[in-house]
């Protein structure tokens, strides 16, 4: 049984920023969403629809090469059904990044026409990068600029302020600070903000989600759990239990013999976020879509 655990975290520069992501929409033809793949649903802040007033929608799915690729298909199908246009990358490597200029084009095609009609043939196309925090946009931009166009950090939170990238193609990007919404509607979306890393991990009780982790690991990908930390998960054992056993697999001992429970925690999290425990997904499409 998972934990309870009450994750809100909306610092006020989130306010700031979404002021700004309305302010400057209207100098934008349409709006690049970048979500996590290992959590598309989850990343995807449901407030973007009224902060964005119904710009054309680009959805990047980034962190491909860590996430299910199976299920990652899934996903794909589920938004094109939603007619959304959709593109698989994966930022760090740069791998997909040459397909998005065709895939802003596909988007804006009745943008491009309409400014073919005004005689603007060429003019160049404006899109707003937007995003959760630390969802790879600057590392995204910078890969699409060919250049360390935008600040890059691990740290959610990072970009505070607006800046313009142009880029190849005719198009020039936006880039706008991540934001979250004020409050999430489930412990689900929540944790799955927290184990990818888009909630600072200084609000937390990483023991806690770290035992929820290895909760969702053990029915969803109990192989990992047995490739990285040498032992089959229980399926009547509690979060904290497995916590537990991975710690006495990795000799994480505290004085007196108890278990690390915060290192072990860390530990986790950090090899779940940094892909070293295999491709995986966290969230499916709703079933029937």
């Amino acid at each position: 049984m998972r934990e309870e655990m009450n994750i809100q975290w909306f610092p006020g520069h989130m306010t700031k920023a979404r002021r700004m992501i309305e302010d400057m929409v209207k100098q934008v033809d349409g709006v690049c969403e970048i979500v996590d793949a290992r959590i598309p649903a989850s990343s995807r802040n449901p407030d973007l629809d009224s902060l964005t007033g119904g710009r054309p929608r680009l959805i990047i799915m980034n962190r491909t090469d860590q996430a299910d690729p199976n299920v990652t298909a899934a996903w794909e199908t589920f938004f094109r059904k939603q007619h959304a246009v959709t593109l698989k990358v994966d930022a760090r490597s740069g791998r997909g990044t040459e397909r998005f200029p065709a895939a802003v084009r596909e988007l804006l095609s009745h943008k491009i026409e309409e400014y073919r009609a005004k005689g603007q043939t060429g003019r160049r196309l404006r899109v707003m990068v937007v995003g959760i925090p630390n969802v790879g946009k600057s590392t995204f931009i910078n890969k699409i600029a060919g250049h360390r166009a935008a600040e890059v950090s691990d740290r959610p939170g990072v970009t505070k302020s607006k800046q313009w990238v142009a880029v190849d193609a005719g198009i020039d990007l936006l880039d706008t600070p991540g934001i979250l919404w004020p409050k999430f509607e489930s412990q689900t979306v929540g944790e799955n903000l927290a184990f990818t890393g888009a909630v600072k991990d200084e609000i937390l009780d990483r023991v806690t989600l770290g035992a929820n982790l290895m909760l969702r690991l053990r029915d969803e990908y109990p192989d990992r759990i047995c490739s990285r930390y040498k032992f089959t998960p229980s399926a009547e054992a509690d979060g904290f239990e497995l916590l537990e056993q991975a710690a006495a697999k990795r000799g994480f001992l505290l004085r007196g013999g108890e278990y690390d429970l915060e290192r072990m925690a860390a530990v986790l999290l950090d090899e779940f976020r940094g892909g070293k425990l295999g491709r995986i997904t966290l969230e499916s499409p709703p079933e029937g879509s």
